[in-house]
This record gives C-alpha cells, sequence and structure tokens, in this order.
C-alpha cells in the first residue's frame, strides 16, 4: 500500500517543488514576511490584551493642536507594513518569478507593479466635509484605493506578475530591444535594452484596463468577485485545512518538506484572511475568519508538523530506551521552538507506518477542537498579528487571542501526548529489544575473546 503511494505522492511533490509559479509565489511572499512580522510587534503593543494599557495610550495625546493619540503613532508601523502589504508582495513575486524564467529580476519587479498600478482604479468613495456647510457630504474622489494596496489587492498582483513577467521576456526573447554602443555602462544598457519591452507591456496592460472600463467594470473588481471571494471563502473552512494537513502529512511521511510544498499553494489565502482579520480588529470592517495562518500555525501543530512536541513529551515520560530518551533530550529545545526535523528524520517518523497514525491524528484533531472552540466563542479568534511560528505555545496563544488561547494549546498539548503514548510504548519495547540483543551480541564476543586467550 504504502509502495504504490509513494509511487504516486514523490513525482507530485517533485513537481509541485519545482513548479516556477508556486515558488515564485512563495519566495515572493517572503520578501513581505519580515517587514510585516516586524510590523506585527506594533499592532500587538497597540492591541495588547489588557484594558488598562489600551486606555492609557487611546487617553494619552502626544500633540494637543491635532489630537494625535498615542495609539495613532505606535499604530503606524503596522500601516506601513499591514496595510500596504500586496505592494510588497507584488514586487517580490515579480522579482522571483523574474529569476525563475531567466528574465532581468530588477526589471521584471518593475513591469508587476506598474501593470498592477495601471490595472488599479482611482477612485475613494466617502464623506467629506465642506466649509459652510452642517453634515458631511458624500463624495468620490480621485486617490490611492488603500484597501487595494492590502490584503485585497493580492490575488490580482499575483497575476500581474506572472503575465507581465512573460510578456516582457516574450518581448527580449523576439530581440524587441536598443543596443548600445559598446563602453556603455551596464546599468545604462540594461535600461535602455528594457524600454521596448516595458512599454510592450505597458500597452498590453493598457489596452485590457481600457477594454474593462467601456464595460464599466476593472481587472481588481473582476478577480476579487470572481476569483479570491471563492478561493477564500473554501480555504476558510476546517475541512479545507484538513484535507491540506493530511496532504501536508504525508509527504512529510516520504521524507519530502510537506509544509513547503502543500504551503506554496494554501499559504497565500490563509495570510490573507489573517490580513482581513487585522482590518477587522482594528477598524471593525468586514468580518473576522477563524481558519488563517495564525490558526494554522499556533493551533494546528505544537513543535511542528504532526505536533511532535506532544511526541516528545511522550517520549521523555514513558520511554526507557537509550535511543529514544537520547534523541528526546537532544531535541526537545528545538521542539520548543517548532523545529522537528531530528525528530522526524531521528525517530524516524519518515517511512514509519506506526508512528505515521498518530503523526496525521494529532493536528488533525487540534485543528477540529481550535476550530469548534472559536466557533463557540470559548476562544476568541486569532487577532491576525504574525507571530513568528518559532514562539513557544501558550505564550503564542495568548499573544494571538488571550489566556483562554494559551489554555487551549496547553490541554491540546497534553491530548497529544496522551495520543501518542500507545504508539511510542511500541516502537519504545521494539528498541528496548534490539539494544538488548545488540548488549548480549557484545557479551558474547567478550567471552569468546577471553575465552581465546585463556586457551593460549
Amino acid at each position: 500500500m504504502f509502495s504504490k503511494l509513494e509511487k504516486i505522492m514523490l513525482p507530485l511533490a517533485e513537481k509541485i517543488g519545482r513548479n516556477k509559479y508556486l515558488i515564485a509565489i512563495r519566495n515572493g511572499f517572503l520578501v513581505s514576511t519580515p517587514l510585516l512580522i516586524a510590523g506585527s510587534f506594533f499592532l500587538l503593543l497597540a492591541n495588547f490584551p489588557i484594558p488598562q494599557w489600551i486606555n492609557f495610550l487611546e487617553t494619552t495625546v502626544i500633540n494637543s493642536k491635532t489630537g494625535t493619540t498615542l495609539a495613532e503613532m505606535i499604530t503606524k508601523p503596522a500601516d506601513a507594513t499591514f496595510t500596504i502589504m500586496a505592494v510588497f508582495a507584488v514586487v517580490g513575486i515579480g522579482y522571483s518569478f523574474a529569476k525563475e524564467i531567466k528574465a532581468n529580476p530588477i526589471f521584471g519587479a518593475a513591469v508587476t507593479l506598474m501593470s498592477w498600478f495601471l490595472l488599479m482604479p482611482y477612485s475613494v468613495t466617502g464623506e467629506v466635509t465642506v466649509e459652510g456647510m452642517a453634515n458631511p457630504v458624500s463624495a468620490t474622489l480621485t486617490a490611492l484605493p488603500l484597501s487595494w494596496v492590502g490584503a485585497k489587492g493580492i490575488f490580482i498582483g499575483i497575476i500581474c506578475a506572472f503575465v507581465s513577467v512573460n510578456l516582457y521576456q516574450f518581448a527580449v526573447n523576439k530581440k524587441w530591444v536598443i543596443k548600445m554602443p559598446e563602453g556603455v555602462p551596464p546599468m545604462v544598457e540594461d535600461s535602455f535594452a528594457a524600454l521596448i519591452p516595458g512599454a510592450f507591456v505597458m500597452l498590453i496592460f493598457f489596452a485590457l484596463n481600457l477594454v474593462l472600463n467601456v464595460f464599466g467594470t476593472n481587472a481588481f473588481d473582476l478577480v476579487f468577485n470572481f476569483l479570491q471571494i471563492p478561493l477564500l471563502h473554501l480555504g476558510d473552512t476546517v475541512w479545507a485545512m484538513i484535507i491540506a494537513y493530511i496532504f501536508l502529512h504525508v509527504f512529510w511521511f516520504f521524507g519530502v518538506n510537506g509544509s513547503s510544498v502543500v504551503g506554496a499553494v494554501f499559504n497565500p489565502i490563509l495570510l490573507t484572511l489573517s490580513l482581513e482579520n487585522v482590518e477587522y480588529f482594528k477598524n471593525g470592517t468586514g468580518a473576522p475568519h477563524i481558519v488563517n495562518a495564525q490558526f494554522q500555525d499556533l493551533f494546528a501543530t505544537f513543535g511542528g508538523a504532526g505536533s511532535t512536541l506532544s511526541l516528545l513529551i511522550a517520549m521523555l515520560i514513558v520511554c526507557r530506551s537509550k535511543r529514544i530518551k537520547e534523541l528526546g533530550k537532544l531535541a526537545l529545545v528545538p521542539g520548543i521552538f517548532g523545529i522537528n526535523e531530528p525528530i522526524i528524520f531521528g525517530l524516524p517518523i519518515v517511512l514509519n507506518p506506526l508512528i505515521f497514525i498518530p503523526f496525521v491524528l494529532v493536528p488533525t484533531f487540534n485543528i477540529i477542537a481550535s476550530y469548534i472552540m472559536m466557533n463557540l466563542h470559548l476562544v476568541p479568534i486569532t487577532n491576525g498579528v504574525l507571530i513568528p511560528w518559532t514562539t513557544p505555545i501558550i505564550i503564542s496563544g495568548f499573544l494571538a487571542t488571550n489566556w483562554a488561547g494559551a489554555l487551549l494549546q496547553l490541554v491540546l498539548l497534553i491530548i497529544g501526548v496522551f495520543i501518542y503514548i500507545p504508539f511510542i510504548k511500541i516502537m519504545d519495547v521494539q528498541y528496548m529489544n534490539e539494544e538488548r540483543q545488540a548488549a548480549d551480541a557484545e557479551l558474547e564476543a567478550i567471552t569468546e575473546e577471553m575465552l581465546s586467550f585463556d586457551n593460549l
């Protein structure tokens, strides 16, 4: 059975792992990740779950003329990262995809950003206060809409990156470039070489934007309504996460990094859901999502894939074989911070049908239990703050929700220990028998050696 499954899953993982488009999405989002994490600290500081602290920030005025409060200033770094995160993602994906298809990365990022902004509608509708009028009036202004440079603009940005960079490289391959004489500095030569391909991309996207406007719509609304919303609804379900995690752990079983393979497809959806949570808790717009990047990182698994922190604790509590106990001691500290390769390859979990059962069962139980607790409002929905996945449990649960989230993490960790115990005990008995047999063989060899000396 497992050999047949291996023949199916390994080629699939290899194809996904080498897919240029998925690699570009994964690497592109890595551009924004450190900035989002840095902005998260300020967002967390501005929304730390202590009422007295929140009241202090909101009532402390640092500029009496403008009425600016300390709370408004602390949220500025979050606005400079979360609010415009699609800009970073678009640039990163365009750059990464250009590298994948051997195009010029800098100009790949540039034409991606240009085409994205070219399709974006520059209008904002809202209420404006007019001097001499008692009530504000509704008006449509020409401006850069912040909603589109945030979570709502990610999917159209991904499409723009792939289409624009492919068009750019098509023009380059057709030799539609301006060649400069010898002696011109390389950067100047590259700049002029990009002129015609860049103008070609601009012309294509201008024509597309023109046609869509003739029909009374725009690319951002089309992609958001017909692609992004359905995908977010699909990803915002407990069943989608369960299925994704089953595939993730099957890949790990065969020694393939399932987090990278499945994450390349699923993580952009989860990250977008997290950013919508930030907007909801910050401004009250939209609706919160139970399933998101923080739900995955902080409540599905503890200690890495398979929730192996529970396995580590079970190993240290009930196991007696030297191999498992020593491995448990060595892997405990990395496991606390979510690094579990020593366990996956050292125990091993790879190609181990016995441990594979709880390896899939424990994360699945964590996902279902956490979803139920949050759906019943017994535990708050995660606030969208991008807490690093290496943050130890209890601390991460408290920061993402409150004390209830920390308690839920602890309870799930303990339940995971009890699920793992029967399976790791079987392995422990096997290893003890092997160690006993090895010790007997060594003793027998020593005895034979001693007897041979006696014969002399």
